[in-house]
């Protein structure tokens, strides 16, 4: 969930920025780990982000990164970038950059000025860059962490489509024997008479109740189905099912690599772009889940009292051994961003290989579970028959 800040940083100017974060509470955490002072905070609707146009990040930096290259000026390259745009909110988020630029303004400071486009992540590379005069570097970094970012994203959503394809499919059948099937048999025993056996019985008899009472299970099972979809699109409710998740070993693991592979290709862009360590663990805060916010918090402390950072990321198990030995190598070598995002790669290649074992292993057994349970009530609907026909002969 974003919410929109109004802060006093450290410099004792007040700015406007966005955070994401799963609750106020949360959102008031970051802020002030980052050491600025919450004048007002707010949720940030999504029917308004749409109505203001949010400027989609790659596509924008790639395009301002060829116009820069090509010899325009960064004035000239925010107002081709504004013409050519189609969408009217994003036209007009580009020409509010341009307005500002021409006031004076830095572009770091002009990108702040709208947080619903441009993420704390965003304007730190700019702002970075701007004191070397490598803006086209920064912008090149960060399309390639986003890039990285939305792969990895994308690996573990494409995992999942399968099983969750094979559960709907499954629960449609199981409700259409059961909600349509189940209770014409019903029908059709009552008539016969027969005495039927304890497991048939039961069957035939839920099939009975919803036959009289089709309406009223109808509207429970839409008042369920509500329910359920407003639960998941509360915050509390989607931070608690994720704390349970992490409890389960085998996906908790996953969610913890998954997590860190963000964590360190966020701090190694933001290393390689010239901001501090200890100020690139507070602004990565919050890609973090609550269950990790904490020992990355007392990391960071442990970095600025001068620990360094391969024991401190270890002592506070945001780390694996091979991590942790590339970490020491960085250290030595002083060139600490660009191992914290092959950390970051290589996270991503083992969460890949587990992931695909994990779909291997989920679908067969998806597919066993669905299949007895079909097997089971169309057995329990026939079985009477079977008797029947047995009877006969």
């Amino acid at each position: 969930m974003q919410f929109r800040a109004k802060v006093v940083s450290p410099s004792h100017a007040v700015v406007v920025c966005a955070i994401e974060a799963s609750d106020e509470a949360d959102a008031r955490w970051q802020l002030g780990r980052q050491g600025l002072q919450v004048i007002s905070l707010s949720a940030s609707r999504r029917w308004r982000r749409r109505d203001r146009g949010r400027v989609p990040l790659v596509s924008f930096s790639q395009e301002l990164v060829a116009l820069l290259e090509a010899g325009l000026t960064l004035v000239e390259a925010i107002a081709t970038l504004a013409e050519k745009e189609a969408s009217a909110g994003v036209r007009r988020t580009l020409e509010n950059i341009r307005a500002q630029l021409f006031e004076g303004q830095t572009l770091s400071s002009a990108l702040a000025a709208q947080p619903e486009s441009f993420p704390q992540l965003y304007v730190a590379s700019v702002r970075a860059s701007e004191r070397t005069g490598a803006l086209r570097e920064a912008l090149s970094r960060y399309i390639t962490y986003q890039t990285q970012i939305d792969h990895l994203r994308k690996t573990l959503i494409n995992a999942s489509i399968y099983p969750s394809v094979l559960i709907g499919a499954g629960m449609l059948v199981m409700v259409f024997l059961v909600g349509y099937v189940v209770p014409r048999f019903s029908a059709i025993y009552q008539d016969l008479g027969r005495d039927l056996p304890w497991a048939s019985k039961l069957l035939m008899e839920w099939g009975q109740l919803l036959q009289d009472h089709a309406a009223s299970v109808g509207l429970a099972c839409v008042a369920l189905v509500g329910g359920i979809v407003y639960t998941v699109t509360r915050p509390q409710a989607r931070a608690l099912f994720g704390r349970a998740l992490t409890r389960i070993p085998a996906i908790g693991t996953e969610l913890r690599l998954y997590q860190l592979a963000r964590l360190y290709r966020t701090i190694g862009m933001l290393l390689r772009g010239g901001i501090p360590m200890v100020t690139a663990c507070q602004m990565s805060a919050g890609l973090l889940g609550m269950a990790l916010r904490p020992a990355l918090g007392a990391a960071t402390q442990a970095v600025r009292e001068g620990q360094s950072i391969a024991n401190a990321f270890e002592r506070c198990q945001l780390t694996t051994p091979v991590a942790t030995r590339m970490l020491r190598v960085g250290e030595r070598s002083g060139n600490m961003g660009e191992m914290m995002e092959r950390i970051a790669a290589f996270y991503d290649e083992e969460l890949s290989r587990r992931v695909d074992l994990l779909v291997r292993l989920i679908e067969p057994i998806l597919m066993t579970a669905i299949g007895i349970v079909i097997g089971v009530i169309v057995v329990l609907m026939y079985f009477p028959i079977f008797e029947l026909a047995g009877s006969i002969q």
